[in-house]
């Protein structure tokens, strides 16, 4: 294992999700002095998503053919241009794009630097290492909207935006430095024929961690986006409590991913990914049926628990999957993508729940569906061999 790259590629995934975090608490403000109304605030949110999703599968199968090293330093370069971008914008227009651009840089990144950790790691040791790149995952996303915050307090929104701007190009220039030539980056065979996202959608496996991968992410959203409504609605929470809710489930899934990653590497996979639908199904009944504070703390912890005991085990399988293939980068932008589209179809379904009848039962059919796509992960991934080797 090489631990220099590692991490080297660890501070490039945090740096990105600094980065994407940072931005969260700043644009809604920003796009609203720009006289930016709803509607065109949530096109802003979206429009990361929609690009990222659409461009991750283009470079997950050309980062198995071309190298990692090009993608990671474009990536991280053009996450600090949308930095400045946002910096030197002027309306919502300019917003939209910068955002857009920013989901495609993010494509770039993620899905090719987690492939880029999956080859470097050892033989059984797989869940481990996925569980540890994945932290810094969660450190960026829970510091972004705390630095972002401060940062703005303190000496402006032009200064947040700089930072981000500051910590990308470093990273950009960590990566170009550190990470050897295309040539030189490791045990990455040539990808089979037929290998790309079209072949790897057809295996069963890697379908069933993409159903459990999105309907998780589904919950996750709904929470990130309505679990603050339904604080200050029904007890009347401060908006620091509420970050507290928002903020101890990526807190908890940051601090058990390594060791819940060392677990996948000595039990049963399949098991805790039905542990984590369980506790994320859990999750969501508790937030439907809610009657004091406590109990939306307690559903923020059960989703952290559900994410930080179910991914090591999801992104390990998937990264056995990927080898067998030669289509790491593939598998791993497949399941990016149902995270990504898990994100975008949460607060849009609890939106749409809450206008009809109740914002609690959006948070009750996300438990439903949360219960299908654990059942429906099991089902798939029946059969699933540990062996790391390709077929």
């Amino acid at each position: 294992m090489n631990w220099a790259i590692f991490t080297t590629l660890f501070i490039a995934i945090f740096a990105s999700m600094l980065g994407q975090g940072l931005v969260v608490p700043l644009l809604p403000v920003y796009a609203r002095e720009m006289g930016a109304a709803g509607l065109a605030i949530g096109f802003i949110f979206g429009a990361f998503s929609l690009s990222r999703t659409a461009f991750l599968p283009v470079f997950g199968a050309l980062s198995d053919r071309k190298g990692r090293k090009p993608f990671l330093t474009i990536g991280l370069c053009a996450y600090a241009l949308a930095a400045l971008a946002f910096m030197g914008a002027q309306n919502v227009e300019s917003l939209l794009l910068t955002r857009f651009l920013q989901g495609i840089a993010a494509a770039m990144v993620l899905p090719v630097a987690q492939a880029y950790a999956g080859e470097l790691a050892p033989l059984r040791r797989e869940g481990f290492i996925m569980g540890l790149m994945n932290v810094s995952l969660y450190m960026g996303l829970s510091a972004g909207p705390v630095i972002g915050g401060a940062l703005k307090d303190a000496w402006g929104i032009q200064a947040a935006f700089g930072c981000m701007a500051a910590l990308c190009l470093a990273s950009c220039g960590l990566c170009a430095l550190r990470l050897p030539p295309v040539g030189c980056e490791g045990p990455r065979g040539k990808p089979r024929r037929g290998s790309g996202l079209g072949t790897l959608a057809r295996n069963r496996h890697l379908v069933g961690l993409f159903l459990f991968r999105t309907t998780h992410s589904l919950c996750i959203g709904a929470i990130w986006a309505f679990a603050p409504l339904l604080a200050v609605r029904d007890f009347g929470l401060s908006s620091s409590a509420t970050g507290v809710i928002i903020t101890l489930s990526v807190l908890i899934s940051a601090v058990i991913m390594t060791p819940m990653g060392l677990l996948a590497d000595r039990t049963s996979k399949r098991v805790l990914l039905a542990t984590g639908g369980i506790f994320s199904i859990a999750a969501m009944c508790l937030l439907a049926r809610a009657r004091s504070p406590w109990e939306l703390y307690a559903a923020s912890a059960c989703i952290g628990l559900g994410g930080g005991i179910s991914v090591p085990a999801v992104m390990s399988m998937t990264l056995m999957l990927g080898r067998r293939q030669y289509s790491v980068g593939s598998s791993m932008s497949l399941i990016t993508m149902g995270h990504s589209l898990g994100m975008i179809i949460g607060p849009l379904l609890a939106g749409a729940l809450a206008d009809l009848r109740d914002l609690r039962l959006a948070y009750a059919a996300s438990a439903l569906l949360m219960l299908l796509g654990t059942a429906a992960g099991l089902i798939m991934t029946a059969g699933f061999r540990d062996s790391p080797k390709p077929v």
